[in-house]
């Protein structure tokens, strides 16, 4: 069976690199499915899971938004934040969710509603993948 090489990079470090038969993401434009031999694309990595399956065997990471670079035998994930889902704390999460709906709802002139807002959809970004992977196992 084809393989494709897989990165996923963060600011700070190195997450994952394996190989893998599929790898599911949800680009800027939309729902990706990247099998080997997939054609070249640069795009925007939108907040969400990123499910990388080996087989049988499926990894899925967190990635708080960035880049996809995809290349015919190797996808590289660029993202700011990148860590395993299974290590994402929900109630962490819920409480930045919270305080992003409060930021944005709040009418004080120093709030800045572009970041409060990007705060808020990578916490229900985060929620979204907690879900999902509960929903797997």
């Amino acid at each position: 069976m084809k393989s494709i090489k897989v990165s996923i990079v963060s600011s700070s470090e190195e997450i994952y690199s394996g190989e893998a038969t599929m790898v599911f993401a949800t680009g800027t434009l939309g729902e990706l499915g990247i099998a080997p031999g997939h054609t070249p694309l640069l795009t925007g990595l939108a907040p969400g899971p990123v499910r990388v399956q080996d087989g049988n065997d499926e990894k899925t990471f967190f990635c708080s938004g960035g880049f996809i670079e995809v290349q015919p035998d190797i996808v590289t994930f660029l993202s700011d934040t990148a860590e395993r889902a299974d290590s994402l704390d929900e109630a962490e999460a819920i409480k930045a969710k919270e305080q992003a709906e409060k930021d944005l709802s709040d009418k004080n002139d120093k709030i800045d509603y572009a970041k409060a807002a990007a705060q808020l959809a990578e916490a229900a970004a985060r929620l979204k993948t907690i879900q999902k992977l509960r929903k797997n196992q």
